[in-house]
Formats: structure tokens, sequence, C-alpha cells
């Protein structure tokens, strides 16, 4: 007969070893960590669609089509921007080398649009003429901007993009595996968290999910809407490298005030061409789009979906980007959604009070 004393000494042994096999497997993976996060975010936010095609299509033999398929659809999402994107930075680089061969040879004179900017238009030019209009005033300016940086820090960018690219493939390849077996995945995640935590851990990872779906509908979609709008704009006033531009937009609108960085620079661009009522123009379009996104259609998608009022939204999205990165997009309104799930079930305040936007 095992004593008393024995078995808890060996439940503490057990909680000891599972600890410290924990903690070797996250420092083991922790390099991987993001590609996980990332591959179970992107898992969690395309899953209701793949769930109506498994009910529309059932899988049959070793069911890798659709997977197959998803996967795929999420890598050419992120790969063709990013693909475009690459193609117009080299060209970019390219024309910025030659405007540097031209500078250490030529020198290069006042363009016209400088006369025509709104303010500081005669200080700008000077400045031009002073120290890039002639080869030996371009020259010195290039001995005092550390250009040599760029060129030294060549290795270390190469590095960081096989990097990674590295783990763009490993989090695909992990969202294989979670479409692939997403239904043994979630009953075993359910099954964990009612034996923690009991109904109240099934209750967190709902909320967690609803989160998750509310962010990607509110940030990514609404963010992808506003750079279409933005984009076609872009076209229609002119500004070079509209799709550039519209990609930049779309992105930046992702984060909460980002966007104005994106048709700001596009409306400095027309500043500078000359195309005083392009810029006004532009500028008027992407505060007009701002105000109705985040006002109107940013706080019903989200709000709604996580049942949080939009000031803890909001709080999630900027402190989770801040610690986390873009991938705090996510994580921060689900993490305060889970707190606030928390809070309200300590309080008692149930489910009647989640709609209030006033309160917690």
């Amino acid at each position: 007969m095992t004593s008393d004393t024995e078995v808890r000494h060996q439940r503490t042994a057990r909680i000891l070893l599972a600890l410290l096999l924990a903690g070797a497997g996250i420092w083991t993976l922790h390099r991987f960590i993001p590609a996980l996060i990332w591959a179970s975010i992107l898992a969690i936010a395309v899953w209701p669609s793949y769930a109506r095609i498994l009910r529309r299509w059932p899988p049959s033999g070793h069911h890798i089509l659709w997977p197959m398929v998803f996967t795929l659809g999420v890598a050419l999402i992120f790969a063709t921007p990013l693909t475009l994107f690459g193609i117009q930075a080299v060209h970019e680089l390219h024309t910025l080398y030659g405007a540097l061969d031209q500078l250490r040879t030529d020198g290069i004179p006042p363009p016209a649009w400088l006369s025509h900017l709104p303010f500081g238009a005669e200080a700008v030019t000077q400045w031009w003429r002073e120290n890039l209009a002639t080869p030996d005033a371009a020259l010195a300016l290039l001995k005092r901007t550390p250009t040599s940086n760029l060129v030294s820090n060549g290795g270390e960018i190469g590095s960081q993009v096989a990097h990674r690219a590295m783990l763009f493939g490993f989090m695909l390849v992990t969202l294989f595996f979670l479409f692939r077996h997403g239904a043994q995945v979630i009953e075993q995640m359910r099954r964990a968290s009612t034996r923690a935590f009991g109904p109240a851990g099934e209750r967190i990872g709902r909320q967690i999910i609803a989160s998750v779906h509310g962010t990607v509908d509110g940030l990514v979609l609404v963010g992808l809407g506003e750079g279409l709008i933005m984009g076609i704009a872009y076209v229609i006033a002119g500004v070079p490298h509209p799709t550039l531009f519209g990609m930049f937009t779309a992105v930046a609108a992702m984060v909460p005030f980002g966007i104005a960085i994106a048709f700001g620079a596009a409306a400095l661009v027309l500043v500078f061409k000359g195309a005083m009522a392009g810029a006004a123009a532009i500028a008027v379009l992407g505060c007009v789009v701002t105000f109705v996104a985040d006002h109107f259609i940013r706080p019903s998608l989200i709000g709604n979906s996580t049942r949080l009022p939009f000031l803890w939204v909001l709080l999630g999205i900027l402190g989770g980007v801040e610690t986390w990165g873009l991938i705090g997009l996510f994580l921060g309104p689900a993490i305060m959604a889970a707190l606030i799930l928390l809070w309200r079930e300590w309080i008692g305040a149930g489910q009647n009070d989640a709609g209030h936007d006033g309160a917690v």
C-alpha cells in the first residue's frame, strides 16, 4: 500500500517534472513561438469558411486536399503583395544608386516642383543649390551622410529576410496540420480547459476565439477596404506607384491611427509634384474614411464579437502592438476579452452587462 505521504510526494514530483519539461519545451521552441501563434490566429480566422467547405464537400482518403488548398490560399494572400513590394523595392534601389552616381559626377539641379511648395520654397531651393547642385557640394554631403551603414547592414538584412522566410514556411506547415487535424485539436483543447479550469475554461476559450474573429473582421477586413478605397483615389489623383501606396495604406489601416501616415505620405508626394488639389483631395478623403471606419464600422464589428467596450479593444490593440509587435493586433484584444470575462464573472455581472459601451 502506498501511503498518503508518498502519494503527495509523487504528485509534487509529477508537477515539478511537468513544469520542467514545459519550460524546456518552450525554450526549445521559443524562436518558433511567433510562427505557431500566427498559424493559430490564421486557423481561427479562416476556420468558419473551412468548416463550411468541409460540410459541403466532406473529405475522403488522407484528408489532404482541402488543408492544402486553404494553406496555399493563405500563402498567396501574404506572398503576392510581398513579392510585388520586393520587385518595386529592387527597382527603386536601382534608381537610387543611379541618382547617387549622378550626384557624384554631375550634381542634381533643383527640380521645378520646389518653387511650387506652399511654404519654405526659397529656403529649400537655396539649400538644394548649396548641397546638391554641384558635384563638390554633393560629395561633401555624401561624406557627412552615414551611407556606409546601409552597406554594412546589408548582410544583416539578408540574414533577417532568410530567417523570416523560414518562419513563414514553418507557419504554413503548422497551418496545414491545424487544418487537417483541427477537429481533434479543438476537442483536446476543450477537454484540457475544462479539466484545468472547469466550465469557465471553455467560456474563456470561446471568448478568445470570438475576439480573434472580431479583430480580423474589424482590423484586417476593414483595413483592406480602406486600402482599396484609397488605392482607387491614388490612381485618380496621380500618386506614383498607387498599387504599392494602396498596399501600404491597407497594412497601416490595420493599426489604429496608422492610416494617417499612409495617406499623409501620398499627399506629401503630390505636394512635391505640385499637385496641390490632388493632395488636398487625398487628405480630405483619408480623414473621412478614417473617421467612418474608426467611429462606426470597427467599434460595431469588434465590440459586438468580443462583447467589449471599444475603449478596451483600443487599449488591447495599442498595448498589444507596443508589447508584441504586429501579432499584438490579435493577442492584445484576446487577452483583454479574457480578462474582462473573468472580471465580469468575479463580480457577478454575467452576460447581461456585456453590451454596455460605458461599463466594463
